[in-house]
């Protein structure tokens, strides 16, 4: 895959993500930024970050727990790590973060 291929797929998802997100965001305040960049701050200041990474065609995730990052795969988001998926970790790492159960909604293709 091609790296314009990848920005677009990326660009697909982050475009969900933010929309998802939003609809859940009264566990945090979602600030959207330039070059595929989603920030999340939570009440407590501390923030995840969810970003497209062109070298590596990846989507990264940062968090307090840790960083993980996710390549596409058959129409999915998989870590290389462990081969969880993006809406899974993103649903455990927000919940902890917040302290309160969060569902992220997924894509539906």
């Amino acid at each position: 895959m091609d790296e314009a291929e990848f920005a677009r797929l990326a660009d697909r998802e982050l475009a969900h993500l933010e929309a998802a997100l939003d609809e859940c965001s009264d566990q945090f305040e979602l600030d959207p930024q330039p070059g595929g960049v989603l920030e999340l701050e939570f009440d407590d200041g501390s923030k995840v970050v969810i970003n497209r990474h062109l070298a590596a065609r990846e989507i990264w995730v940062a968090a307090r727990s840790g960083g993980f990052h996710f390549a596409p795969r058959e129409g999915r988001w998989v870590s290389g790590r462990d081969g969880s998926e993006l809406y899974e970790v993103l649903d455990r790492v927000l919940s902890a973060q917040s302290g309160g159960p969060v569902r992220v909604a997924r894509r539906a293709d």
